[in-house]
């Protein structure tokens, strides 16, 4: 019989046994098991493969063995698969949908009959980690995290290890700060370290009796957020030399990785040294003493901040502010030399002579930087030296000192031959011959000796001034000098010329910003000298010749042009006509009326959570009244300037002050104030110092609210973090509430952290995909915000539990295939239908290896492309959301066609018979192993622009 159904025993005797069969007392004994079946677990998809079931028994005659299958009998000979092997069951090939189940062993003789314990037959599985990539994860320094494995479907239970960065780094117990659950696969950290930071893979490892096979999860980047501590520090006093460099290190641990800022606490960062004030170090070139003081390095991160401060001492080393020059000196006078230098410490300075010291004594009078000698002797002259010192280093000053004794000379220095004058003016002649000791001067003109009047003047040094010159005054002049050593004079010529006078003088003037003006300047002079006008503006000489300049002249008259006037060109102007003998001058007035100037002394006053109030000096007007203000602001942590609400909106132009709303509680803010007139906006003021608005509760709710996904058992809830301007105060944290759909309690949690953008509740009773009603609001030191829109967010999914049935798989070509059947009810899928898989292989290939193409939606059916021709497969169907796939349909078998005929038509040739082409081939004839030819495919090509030609088929 073929049937293996159990059968029930029709006589007492034991199933098997002839009824001639009888026990005999004291020689038969009765079947007694030796060994019996054992459970065990079978690779799923492994082809080639056996099972043993192990059944030995001791009995006398020897026994027997059957076997059953869930307590059907199993029919040997009737699968091929099956074999008994001295009592043995071996199972070759086995196979999920036909060998699953409970198998035990009967042992059988003339004395009766036993049946052995239960054995199950179990096949295992264990599916691939998804494709996607992992999220990564937050943790932070000193609190407790963890990593969810979310392990695919398998069969039987899973062994978890985790491995960090490479294969095979696994994380090691490190005194029970890791765990890793046996249950879910999840690693749990019980306090997070810096260090911690890294990519993390779940590895799973099952354990069949005959293989093992282990997988890795995609990475999870963790990332281990710490507040900044620094680690390298510069000295407490840094030391350093006047035009020299100095280079302060600061460095600092943190996650994420801190920025540096640098500051100085006595004044401001000088901007040589800005280049570098954002890196681990600071360059401070070409020291001067304004750059010394306390320095501070602040290391910050979203996770908090860290300082160190020391000292730059700035010193140098003499530097001479004042130095000796050579000196020539009348005997029996007195010589003065002083010498001063600068540096730190002050230095000292002493004096040598010839290279011998020099101090106070007779004659020689020192005194630190002076040197004084009186009544100078011929024995005073040679080199002398002032040495300036300190301890880092020494500079030397020389000079030498000549002591003259010599009759009045003089060839090199005679009185000027011709000495040209303006009449009506002042002229000035110089006596100065070579004598020593001093000698006596005096002035004739021909033989009248010249003595004070209100006209002439002698000066004690020799110098002959003559005032109100007339033509009279015109001639011969002689200095005579006089010493004990002998007598001197030298004469010059005194010509008298017609003054220089302004004919036109420049005008007053009054402009607006970027228009032109011309100030006029005409002179008359004596003909026989050269003219030349210069223009000074406040004193300063112009230069009209550099190209670029706002400044032009007019050739051969002495006009100025002022192009594109500018608020810097305001100002007295002065034209001045020289010649060789004097000089006539005449100045003007321009206005320059524009924008007004920034305003000044703005200060910040009485603020609170929204406002401020702001208060100025006003400005220049510029010579336009002032007519509006408008005050610009911005935060901390941003960059672009923008306008600011006011109270008064419109600022009017006698106001100095106002009060800036619609501020955001517990921010840094800092201002600026730009007056503006008829013509139009000034430059602004300097930036007020930064303020901080008082504290507030939150005014607005997180956003970004939503979540799901994760492991069994698990509800996530995600939101966006709240930006640092919508924080509103310190202890900043989120209040989330929850519930199951119209359950009537909400479970209430804090979550302390600002950086915070996730939450997991998890409970065991979870069931999957349940939807929960979830609403955040935000909370610090002042209160509580308000709640935000309730979201719905479910629980997470588990691998669906049910499979598609009625698969059917039809040959389309010889490369490709339809997969059809029917749908699921989204209710058994456990979370989300996303789809269907389609796994198909080769006949004989092992499942293990099936190739997979994906559906997205509720599409029951399916193209599968790239296959080979004349060839059997076997196709299967899951069901699949975003904890996994399902477990597989009863699998079909589709054979495809075969391939298209490979060898092309013959014999073509054509024929033109007016607007018709006749072409004829040899008809193509399919091998055994080829489809049959249905038809021919004609390809043509025609001009553009011409109309598709008909084609007829015969």
């Amino acid at each position: 019989s073929t049937d293996t159904k159990p059968r029930r025993p029709q006589s007492l005797l034991p199933s098997g046994v002839a009824s001639g069969d009888v026990c005999v007392s004291g020689h038969d004994s009765g079947p007694v098991f030796e060994e019996q079946p054992t459970g065990q677990i079978y690779p799923e998809g492994l082809t080639e493969g056996k099972v043993t079931l192990t059944c030995q028994a001791r009995a006398s005659p020897a026994a027997t063995y059957r076997w059953r299958l869930n307590g059907s009998e199993v029919v040997f000979g009737a699968d091929p698969r099956y074999t008994l092997v001295a009592g043995n069951l071996v199972i070759t090939n086995p196979r999920h949908d036909r060998d699953t189940g409970s198998y035990q062993c009967l042992a059988i003789n003339r004395c009766g009959t036993i049946v052995s314990r239960a054995a199950n037959l179990k096949f295992g599985y264990l599916h691939d980690f998804p494709p996607e990539s992992r999220s990564p994860q937050t943790a932070y320094e000193g609190a407790g995290t963890f990593l969810a494995c979310q392990p695919p479907a398998h069969y039987p239970a899973l062994s978890y290890r985790w491995f960090v960065n490479e294969f095979p780094s696994f994380v090691q117990p490190d005194g029970g700060r890791w765990f890793v659950s046996q249950v879910t696969g999840n690693l749990y950290v019980a306090k997070s370290q810096a260090n911690d930071t890294g990519n993390y893979f779940c590895f799973t490892t099952i354990s069949m009796d005959i293989s093992t096979k282990s997988i890795f999860s995609k990475a999870i980047q963790l990332t281990v957020k710490s507040a900044p501590s620094i680690r390298v520090r510069f000295p407490a006093e840094t030391y350093a030399l006047a035009g020299h460099s100095a280079q302060l290190e600061c460095f600092a641990y943190g996650n994420p990785v801190p920025k540096l800022r640098w500051r100085k606490l006595e004044g401001v960062l000088s901007a040589k040294a800005l280049a570098s004030a954002d890196g681990p170090i600071l360059t401070l070139p070409d020291l001067n003493f304004e750059d010394e003081g306390m320095y501070e390095c602040e290391a910050y991160n979203s996770e908090g901040r860290d300082t160190y401060q020391g000292r730059i001492v700035v010193q140098a080393q003499p530097e001479w502010l004042q130095v000796m020059s050579d000196s020539e000196v009348e005997i029996s006078s007195e010589l003065h030399w002083s010498c001063m230098a600068a540096g730190k410490p002050r230095p000292t300075i002493r004096w040598l002579r010839n290279g011998q010291p020099l101090s106070t004594q007779d004659r020689v009078d020192v005194s630190s930087g002076s040197l004084r000698i009186s009544n100078l002797a011929l024995e005073d002259s040679g080199m002398y030296q002032c040495v300036a010192e300190n301890k880092h280093g020494a500079i030397y000053s020389n000079a030498e000192l000549r002591v003259q004794v010599q009759a009045p000379d003089f060839r090199l220095n005679p009185v000027r031959r011709l000495v040209p004058a303006a009449r009506g003016g002042t002229v000035r002649m110089e006596c100065k011959p070579r004598a020593a000791p001093k000698p006596t001067l005096f002035w004739s003109r021909g033989t009248e000796l010249l003595t004070n009047s209100s006209r002439v003047t002698v000066s004690p040094d020799g110098v002959l001034w003559i005032y109100n010159i007339s033509r009279a005054d015109e001639g011969k002049y002689t200095c005579f000098a006089e010493n004990y050593l002998g007598k001197a004079n030298s004469t010059g010529h005194l010509s008298v010329r017609d003054a220089t006078k302004i004919t036109l003088a420049p005008s007053n003037a009054d402009i607006n910003q970027g228009e032109n003006v011309t100030l006029q300047c005409h002179a008359s002079h004596d003909p026989t000298m050269d003219l030349t006008f210069t223009w000074t503006m406040n004193g300063v000489l112009l230069d009209t010749e550099e190209p670029g300049q706002h400044y032009h002249r007019k050739e051969t008259i002495g006009d100025l042009v002022i192009v594109n006037g500018q608020l810097g060109q305001a100002g007295t102007y002065t034209c001045s006509a020289q010649t060789v003998v004097d000089t006539a001058t005449a100045s003007a007035k321009l206005v320059v009326r524009g924008p007004p100037g920034p305003p000044g002394g703005l200060v910040v006053k009485s603020a609170n959570e929204t406002s401020v109030e702001l208060r100025w000096s006003r400005g220049y007007d510029n010579h336009s009244p002032i007519s509006k203000y408008l005050i610009m602001g911005r935060s901390k942590h941003t960059h672009e300037w923008r306008r600011m609400r006011t109270e008064p909106h419109n600022i009017e132009g006698n106001a100095e002050s106002a009060h800036v709303n619609d501020l955001r509680p517990w921010m840094n803010y800092e201002f600026q104030v730009i007056a503006s007139n008829i013509l139009g906006s000034g430059e602004p003021s300097m930036p007020s110092q930064m303020i901080q608005t008082k504290q507030a509760a939150p005014t607005v709710a997180p956003s970004g609210l939503g979540g799901g996904g994760g492991d069994r058992s698990e509800l996530i809830i995600t939101w966006t973090p709240m930006a640092r301007e919508y924080q509103n105060g310190d202890n900043f944290g989120y209040i989330l509430a929850f519930r199951k759909r119209d359950a009537p309690t909400w479970t209430v949690v804090r979550v302390p952290n600002v950086e915070s953008s996730r939450y997991v509740y998890i409970n065991q009773s979870l069931s999957p995909y349940c939807p929960f009603e979830v609403k955040i609001k935000a909370y610090n030191r002042k209160g509580e915000g308000p709640f935000s829109q309730v979201a719905v967010v479910h629980s997470a999914e588990e691998e669906p539990t049910v499979s598609p049935r009625k698969i059917s798989a039809v040959a389309l070509t010889a490369f490709e295939i339809q997969v059809s059947w029917d749908p699921v009810q989204h209710l058994t899928t456990n979370g989300v239908l996303r789809g269907y898989e389609i796994r198909y292989w080769r006949q004989h290939e092992r499942e293990a290896a099936a190739d997979r193409v994906r559906t997205a939606g509720l599409e029951t059916m399916a193209r599968v492309s790239g296959l080979r021709p004349s060839t059997l497969y076997h196709v299967t169907v899951l069901v699949y959301n975003s904890a996994g796939t399902g477990p597989p349909s009863p699998r079909t078998t589709v054979i495809t066609r075969k391939p298209p005929p490979n060898r092309p038509p013959g014999n073509i040739s054509w024929k033109i018979d007016g607007s018709w082409v006749t072409v004829r081939w040899d008809q193509v004839a399919a091998m055994d192993n080829e489809s049959a030819v249905l038809g021919y495919k004609v390809s043509l090509g025609f001009e553009p622009g011409l109309l598709p030609p008909s084609i007829i088929l015969s």
